[in-house]
């Protein structure tokens, strides 16, 4: 079975899953990942490599983005924060790099109807799927998303 590496990329703010304003993003942090894919996945877990990044800089996103591209990764599980919300720089990098992508969210954005800027995505369209609402599962949820593409593209070639 050939491992898949897959980038776990977090944005402005996301430095402290599971600590910040747990009401609104859970309690559970990144660590816990490993433990649900295999939950969710069972021994297909065991040939994927996560690898993490956060950064709150825009310029550092897009620079992790383009080598995710360089690595020949299989995929970007990413959470942007506010950012998946007010950079077209973003948005511009995942469309032209290549990277299958999945926009993950903590929170369920569309049920944020207090704040109507965090319903829209630039990036969105850039993406092969989103991912909201359901805390950390999230990120395992778009890692599964993001495999079971791999293996489509991988049955048609």
């Amino acid at each position: 079975m050939k491992t898949r590496k897959y980038l776990v990329l977090n944005g402005p703010n996301l430095g402290h899953i599971g600590a910040r304003q747990p009401e609104i993003y859970g309690s559970q942090g990144l660590d816990s990942l490993p433990g649900m894919l295999k939950e969710i996945m069972g021994a297909e877990a065991e040939g994927i490599e996560l690898l993490f990044h956060q950064s709150n800089f825009e310029g550092n996103l897009i620079d992790r983005l383009e080598k995710a591209r360089s690595e020949g990764l299989d995929g970007v599980a990413f959470n942007a924060g506010a950012l998946t919300h007010t950079s077209l720089a973003i948005a511009d990098c995942l469309a032209w790099i290549g990277v299958p992508c999945v926009e993950v969210h903590l929170s369920n954005i569309f049920a944020r109807t207090d704040e109507p800027l965090r319903q829209k995505s630039l990036m969105g369209k850039s993406c092969i799927g989103v991912v909201a609402g359901f805390g950390i599962l999230g990120y395992a949820l778009a890692v599964l998303a993001l495999e079971r593409h791999a293996a489509k593209v991988e049955d048609k070639k």
